[in-house]
């Protein structure tokens, strides 16, 4: 796939960690719920801007995601927001199926600590 570029005043405003990465906080757009976290560079976060699928890097695999090509549980962005700091994102999704890669439809029902 050809490499893509980020809007530079986008760039600009991203507070990367060392590996270039920004956590992004997917989120339900329609009632709020907090679904996942993940990780996006500057690539992976134009081609969420652009073709209106979540797309993440993977850490672990050293490559991209686009949530649900493989699952099936697509995430359809509805907005994306920097935060304050310009340190996390925000996307707001229409989460079809689990988010959560246990099957679970959030990442974060399973260990509620008390």
């Amino acid at each position: 796939m050809e490499r893509m570029s980020l809007d530079p005043e986008i760039a600009a405003r991203l507070k990367r960690n060392p590996e270039g990465l920004v956590p992004a906080i997917a989120q339900q757009y329609d009632t709020g719920e907090v679904l996942m976290l993940a990780w996006m560079n500057d690539e992976a976060l134009h081609r969420t801007l652009t073709t209106g699928r979540a797309t993440y890097w993977s850490r672990s695999r050293q490559e991209f995601w686009v949530k649900g090509d493989t699952s099936g549980h697509v995430q359809h962005v509805k907005s994306v927001a920097l935060d304050c700091d310009g340190d996390t994102l925000l996307v707001r999704v229409d989460q079809v199926g689990a988010a959560c890669h246990t099957g679970e439809r959030t990442c974060f029902d399973a260990d509620v600590l008390g």
